[in-house]
This record gives structure tokens, C-alpha cells and sequence, in this order.
């Protein structure tokens, strides 16, 4: 489906800029109004070829923002203008493009600009979760606690994310690793032995036929693999920038053995914290649902916050809406539930983020623990099983020698 950009206007008169799928510009403003945005225009956006891992948008990580934002309300703590701060911070940052955005923001500003209408021009850098909550500060007159807040939240994101990196980086190392030396083996070793058993005429057992086939067909239809491979690479970012195949592949990988669990519990942490750092900030439970659902991580997650956040507005409490969805863990609801009843949801969401912070530390623990002996059995076993594959047919010679 192609995709349309947007600029509106949200429920507090705020401006609201984004994109969206659909299949056609009427079905983007009827689904905005549904979140009460008034589309103020509407276009289809062009398409872009980038090359997969080559090229793609320019952004900036979540630990080059955390920093900035620690800086920021020290900075801001201490007196200085909030544009002297931006541009001094600016000046020092060794990211070029973080660079240009931040001396933009700070004359946009000095003319006149609120800070969060400046942020807003540049979404690749500031989200809309994180332009809400600065407008939120400059509202109620409180922008150094919402720093704050905004760097603690920034720092504990960065933190679940590298855990979860932490998490697949050795497997994915190991699977890479074990693919390199299968095709270095295939293309390079196996060939000789090949030769060799044609000299002597020796009879190849069936695994040998298998691994000499796999040999030949790499050496001979190099550039068709490879190819192929690109292919299978365009074709997985294609299906996956679909409504429909990001949903497929995001429920896959929530029911992936032990991994999938993972992704629930990071996925928790992160609505949780995103929702009661918005809600602590000020900003209206209605608009903070829609926020935190662009920030779960997973489509399937994602779509159980907006349905959610459907009921809230027909009037059922926070708690019962996400039971409904089934797509929360019960300790979860029955926490929101008895926040939502002592007055203090905020601070019962942080609990839980904290709660599931720790859950995440000891998944990951577990997974690497549990993928290492695995992996290492894998690459032994695919590594090996080529090798011994090629010196049966020489036991056997050696055998008839005997």
C-alpha cells in the first residue's frame, strides 16, 4: 500500500505531523479523525530506492540522545537560555547531521519559535513522544523537570535496547560466522577432495554425494546465489513495510521459543515506561496511548494499544481495556487496575516498567546462557558433519587397501 504523509491538528490544538499506510487518502482522514486529528493536508509520498543496509534514512542513536538530553537539563538548571544551551551543545557535537539539526532548532527559536514546534521540524531526531512532552513543559511552565524526565527516559530506553542487542549479538555472530566457513568450505575445500576422489575412483557415500552436489552448485551458479540472496533481502523489506507483513512477521516473532517471550516483556517495559513518563509529563492519557503504541516495538502490540486506547474513550478503565486485548500479562492489569484505583497510574506504570527492566536482564541472561552451548553444537555440527562427509570415501579406499 503506498504511504501518505500528514499534518494536522491533535485534540489540544497542537500540530501533528507523521506518515501513514493506507490505501488511498480518504482512508488515512477517516482513521486520523478516529484519533481526533483534524487533517490539515495530506499528500502521497514519493517513493525512494535504498539499497538494504547500504543506504537509508540519516538518524541518530538513542545514546547520542540520551547524552544531549542530560546536558540539556543541566544546562538548563544552571540558567543559561534554552537557546544558548542548544547552541553550545550543538557546536560540540562530533555528528555532523545531529549537528546541523540542533544549530536549526536554535535559530528557529531565536525567531520566535516555541521549542517544540522547532523540534517537531525534524522527526527523524524528535519523535512525537518526545516533542509532546517538551510542549507539555513549556505549557506548565515545568521544561527543566521535563528534561529531566526526558533524559531518564531516553537513558532506560537506550539501556533496554542494548540488552536486547546484547541478547542477539552472539547468535547472529555465530550464524554468520558458521554460513562464512560453509561457503568457504563448499567453494574451496571441497572442490580438491572432489578432484581427488575422481582419480582414484572411489565410490561416494550418499552424505558425500549430498555435500559435493551443494559444492558444485555454489561454485557453479556463484552469482545466481548470490543474487538470490539480494532478492530474498528487497522481497523480506517489502513484505515486511506491508500492514499485513509486518503484522505476520511480528506475530511469528512473538511466538519464537523462549525469544518470543523476551519480546513480550521488552515490549511491556517499554509501553509502561513511555505511557507513565507521558502521564507524569502532563500529557492526556488519550494522546499518550497513541503515542506509546508507535514505541511498543512490535505492530501486534501496538495494535493492542490502540484498540485499548478505543475503549478508553467509550469509558472503561486502563486496566480492563488492556485484559481485553489478551495481550498483557495479568500481573500487569491487575497492577494498572489498582493504580488506576489508589490515583497514583503513573507511578504503578513505573513499578512495572522497573518490574520488567529486571525481567528483561534475567531473559537475556537465560537466552545467552541457553543459545551458547546451542550454537556452539550447530556450528560444530554443520562445520564437522562437511568435513566427515569427505573422509568416508577415503576411510573406504583405505579400507580395500587393507
Amino acid at each position: 500500500m503506498p504511504i501518505f504523509k500528514y499534518r494536522g491538528k491533535n485534540r489540544i490544538g497542537s500540530i501533528v505531523e507523521g506518515e501513514r499506510r493506507g490505501r488511498n487518502s480518504n482512508e488515512i482522514i477517516t482513521a486520523l479523525e478516529k484519533e481526533m486529528i483534524q487533517v490539515l493536508s495530506i499528500e502521497r509520498k514519493k517513493l525512494k530506492f535504498d539499497l538494504p543496509l547500504i543506504g537509508g534514512r540519516k538518524s541518530v542513536s538513542l545514546k547520542t540522545i540520551a547524552v544531549f538530553n542530560r546536558q540539556l537539563s543541566v544546562m538548563f538548571n544552571a540558567g543559561l537560555p534554552i537557546t544558548q544551551a542548544i547552541g553550545i551543545l550543538g557546536k560540540q557535537q562530533k555528528d555532523k547531521f545531529f549537528q546541523n539539526v540542533l544549530l536549526e532548532v536554535r535559530k528557529d527559536v531565536e525567531g520566535g519559535a516555541n521549542l517544540s514546534n522547532a523540534m517537531k521540524k525534524h522527526p527523524k531526531v524528535f519523535n512525537e513522544l518526545y516533542t509532546s512532552m517538551i510542549q507539555a513543559g513549556e505549557a506548565s511552565g515545568n521544561l527543566d523537570t521535563i528534561l529531566l524526565r526526558l533524559s531518564q527516559y531516553v537513558e532506560n530506553m537506550n539501556k533496554l535496547v542494548g540488552k536486547v542487542k546484547s541478547a542477539l549479538a552472539y547468535p547472529i555472530a555465530v550464524l554468520v560466522i558458521a554460513l562464512l566457513l560453509t561457503g568457504v568450505i563448499l567453494w574451496k575445500v571441497v572442490p580438491v577432495f572432489t578432484d581427488m576422489f575422481g582419480q582414484l575412483g572411489a565410490e561416494l557415500p550418499l552424505a558425500t554425494q549430498i555435500v559435493v552436489g551443494a559444492s558444485n552448485f555454489l561454485v557453479n551458479n556463484f552469482i545466481f546465489v548470490f543474487i538470490v540472496f539480494i532478492v530474498l533481502i528487497f522481497a523480506f523489506r517489502s513484505y515486511y513495510a506491508t500492514f499485513k507483513g509486518r503484522r505476520v512477521i511480528d506475530n511469528i516473532k512473538l511466538k519464537i521459543w523462549i525469544f518470543g517471550e523476551l519480546l513480550v516483556k521488552v515490549a511491556v517495559a517499554r509501553v509502561t515506561r513511555t505511557l507513565a513518563t507521558l502521564l507524569t509529563s502532563g500529557v492526556e492519557i488519550i494522546e499518550s496511548m497513541t503515542i506509546t503504541a508507535k514505541t511498543s516495538g512490535n505492530s501486534i502490540i501496538e495494535d493492542a494499544v490502540l484498540k485499548s486506547r478505543s475503549l478508553v474513550q467509550e469509558g472503561k478503565p486502563l486496566w480492563e481495556s488492556w485484559e481485553e486485548t489478551k495481550r498483557f500479562p495479568y500481573m500487569v492489569t491487575q497492577m494498572v487496575a489498582v493504580g488506576e484505583q489508589t490515583g497514583s497510574l503513573a507511578t504503578m506504570l513505573g513499578k512495572v516498567a522497573d518490574f520488567y527492566d529486571e525481567e528483561v536482564d534475567q531473559a537475556v541472561s537465560a537466552l545467552v546462557s541457553l543459545m551458547e552451548p546451542i550454537m556452539i553444537l550447530f556450528l560444530g555440527g554443520l562445520v564437522g558433519g562437511i568435513i566427515v562427509a569427505m573422509y568416508l570415501p577415503l576411510f573406504d579406499i583405505i579400507g580395500k587397501v587393507g
